[in-house]
């Protein structure tokens, strides 16, 4: 139970009114009528202002003004219990261990009983296919198909009742009023029939129709666990029990605790092959960690000492001591799981109005059924033959796979995407997604590294440029400029050895640069600006400088101070320069390219000057004069370039837009956009917020995800179109087929069945995508 708050009028954003979300679960529901029913009981209720009910996973989320939330969740499940339904906690849909008797899975135990019965009720049938005429007493099959019908069938008649006394229809009213009138049937024939004459009865019919039912919601059942594993796989990611570290005061040696005792701050030890017990920052030992089922990357990970490391992560060969920076809802397992959740817990806007005809469809049926059977009376066959025929139609209809349709690929659209780092917030998202004809681009974090590297270093006349840069590293070692961590990084990639007292007198010039002393000599590595200060003429660097810089590039200067005597002042001599330039990601221009042919409209929205932009868009492929690099543009401005570029103009078509971004100035505009798409760093900071606002998530920084993102929502809408498709065509063939006598009452059962099966099987084909790997 969660508590949200929301406006309480429209653009108010100062009155806030606190809301509780309920998640619980539901069992019991077997169509798209049921879903109406249960929600229509729900919002019912004094207080909620929202409640979606979810088929496939059997669940309801309930949004309702905050209270008591003791009264609130008892008055929900009230609800539901009175709509003729079981209501459960939101947990318990998680746990799906089968409970097993003589071997057989418990669930199916009343499809087996109803084969057994069922079988020698239709063997004749076969007989008949085979001109061999027989059958069983009429007292024998009235004792196999009456258990079928009122034991077995039990479940139809209460779910029907409590729908009759809503004053609405259900798959159940529908299957109960079809074998009741054919069990009905069969006795009154045999009733009336003269001492030792066999008649023809019907119990086959009813018995074999429950029993194809049942089986048809069982492997129903077992088809939409699939679409679950996704979540199930995420909760197994948490280990049960940490090594907690000893802290010198309450505890003297390592203790083994369960996780949820785990408290920021804590020290905990992680051995080679377990999971990380929570999100934390290595202190202490070196690994690597496998973060494939949270971000989808297949290669582990290196893990030094400051890194992050993500609760749910197997360690490599290494053990770690690592310290807890969050536990429960705030780690990013929860706010993944969350995420999922949500996802397949909202409804897609092409759901409400399959909701809509659900809403009239059983009563349509019902009145189909008995027009069938005035029209056959009054053709002037047999009442038992017109009852069959009118039955059949009862039987076909099928209205659990239009609720069906909907649900289970979102489900399994939005798992299998978890499974590969890509989470999808709502349906809605999912949904608009498939849409999208224009995607920009924020520039730095998103196509880019996010952080400086040493690009060149160039040497004047005479200097070594291995000597330059083991200079620079000596003077930069002991700075967090990320401009020093960039030298140090270069010099670490060229194996060059930097001695701890390689540097003496080091001091930072804020807002300029460092100098100090390097074997004996007194130098200086800095801005520009600042070599201009200190009256360092670049000389032959100059014309280089420039060119560095019209490429965007941030240029600093090693100088050396030639000292003074009596007739002149110390001066400068510039040694070398050094550029320094952020670096397209390893996948961004496959990414362009990839977006390009699929006939995207691609631009990068950046607050870099032009020239800095214009030149990481040649090295990304993006056509600056085609107007694709949008420049110096503020970061409280980027939600109207986004706004804008959803408008090709006056008259012009409109676009819908994804924005592609990763930092808190990112938020508005991921916000403006049709769909929002955070690029998430799997650790804190600006991103949280990123991913708040936006529609997708893409849990690892690899541009590729943004088409794979809109590759998924493409294939999951296609497979909401495919199901309710085929669910229309099975009722839209179906009941003029059954109407018209060209089905048995059992072919309509197997066919009723088959529909729900493999509208869920269709859903379930989407668990074989996966991304385009580079």
């Amino acid at each position: 139970m969660n508590t949200i708050t929301a406006s309480t009028r429209p653009g108010d954003l100062l009155s806030q009114a606190p809301l509780i979300q309920i998640d619980l679960g539901i069992g019991g529901m077997t169509c798209a009528s049921c879903v109406t029913r249960v929600e229509k009981a729900l919002k019912k209720q004094p207080g909620v202002s929202d409640a979606s009910v979810n088929l496939a996973t059997e669940s309801a989320r309930v949004v309702l003004s905050a209270g008591d939330e003791a009264e609130a969740l008892a008055r929900v499940k009230r609800a539901v219990r009175d709509a003729g339904y079981e209501p459960s906690s939101r947990e318990a849909l998680d746990d799906v261990r089968e409970q097993h008797w003589l071997g057989v899975p418990l669930s199916f135990l009343p499809v087996l009983i109803g084969v057994l019965l069922s079988a020698p009720l239709a063997v004749p049938m076969l007989g008949d296919l085979l001109d061999r005429h027989w059958m069983l007493p009429a007292w024998a099959q009235f004792l196999l198909a009456t258990p079928v019908q009122f034991v077995l069938g039990a479940r139809f008649y209460r779910a029907g009742w409590h729908a009759l006394k809503a004053f609405t229809g259900n798959m159940e009213l529908l299957v109960s009023i079809g074998t009741t009138a054919g069990w009905a049937l069969s006795t009154w024939l045999w009733w009336r029939a003269e001492p030792g004459e066999m008649v023809h009865l019907y119990y086959e019919a009813s018995a074999v129709v429950i029993t194809l039912v049942l089986l048809g919601k069982w492997l129903e059942m077992r088809a939409k666990r699939q679409t679950t594993v996704a979540i199930r796989a995420l909760h197994a990611l948490r280990p049960e029990r940490a090594h907690l570290l000893p802290d010198g005061v309450r505890r003297t040696e390592l203790t083994d605790v369960a996780v949820d005792e785990l408290l920021p701050g804590d020290l905990v030890r992680v051995l080679p092959g377990e999971r990380f017990a929570a999100d934390g920052e290595v202190v202490q030992g070196r690994t690597q960690a496998d973060e494939s089922m949270l971000t989808g990357e297949a290669m582990p990970v290196p893990k030094d000492v400051g890194d992050m490391v993500t609760g749910g992560s197997l360690n490599g060969e290494g053990a770690v001591d690592v310290r807890v920076r969050a536990i429960g809802a705030q780690s990013v397992l929860s706010r993944i799981i969350g995420l999922v959740q949500d996802a397949q817990a909202t409804k897609a806007p092409v759901q409400r109005m399959v909701d809509q005809v659900a809403a009239v469809f059983v009563p349509v049926v019902l009145v189909i059924a008995l027009l069938t059977l005035v029209a056959w009376l009054w053709t002037g066959v047999p009442m038992e033959e017109a009852l069959l025929h009118a039955v059949a139609v009862l039987v076909i209809a099928c209205p659990c796979a239009l609720g069906l349709a909907t649900p289970t690929a979102i489900m399994a659209g939005t798992g299998v995407a978890a499974q590969h780092g890509i989470l999808i917030k709502d349906a809605q998202a999912l949904e608009i997604a498939h849409q999208v004809d224009t995607v920009a681009f924020d520039k730095t974090g998103t196509l880019t590294e996010g952080h400086p590297r040493l690009l060149v270093i160039e040497a004047v006349p005479g200097v070594d440029e291995v000597a330059v840069l083991h200079t620079a590293a000596a003077l930069q070692a002991q700075s967090a400029h990320p401009l020093a961590r960039a030298v140090v990084q270069a010099a670490d990639a060229r194996a060059i050895a930097i001695r701890a007292d390689a540097a003496s007198e080091v001091q930072a010039v804020s807002g300029r640069g460092s100098e100090g002393r390097v074997n004996g000599a007194w130098l200086a590595l800095g801005s520009l600006k600042w070599m201009e200060e200190l009256g360092a003429a670049l000389g032959p660097l100059e014309e280089r400088v420039r060119s560095w810089q019209s490429q965007g590039a941030t240029v600093s200067v090693l100088a050396s101070q030639t000292p003074g005597d009596a007739a002149a002042a110390a001066s400068w001599t510039p040694l070398a320069m050094l550029a320094f330039g952020d670096e397209p990601k390893a996948g961004a221009a496959q990414a362009i390219a990839d977006l390009r042919a699929r006939g995207m409209r691609l631009y990068m929205v950046s607050g870099d000057n032009r020239g800095a932009a214009f030149a990481m868009a040649a090295r990304l492929g993006l056509r600056a004069s085609e107007g694709e690099v949008i420049a110096e543009v503020l970061p409280g401005d980027k939600a109207a370039v986004i706004r804008k570029l959803k408008s090709s103009g006056a008259g012009g078509p409109l676009h819908t837009v994804a924005m592609v971004g990763d930092g808190v100035n990112d938020a508005p505009a991921l916000a403006a956009a049709d769909v929002g798409m955070a690029m998430s760093h799997t650790q804190g900071g600006g991103s949280d917020v990123a991913m708040h606002a936006a529609g997708i998530t893409l849990m690892r920084g690899d541009p590729l995800l943004v088409a794979s993102a809109l590759d998924i929502s493409r294939r999951t809408v296609s497979k909401i179109r495919q199901n309710l498709f085929w669910a229309f065509a099975y009722n839209v063939a179906g009941l003029p087929l059954a109407a018209l006598g060209f089905l048995s009452p059992v072919v309509a059962g197997a066919a009723m069945a088959l529909s729900s099966v493999s509208v869920v099987s269709n859903a379930l084909l989407l668990k074989r995508w996966k991304p385009r790997v580079r």
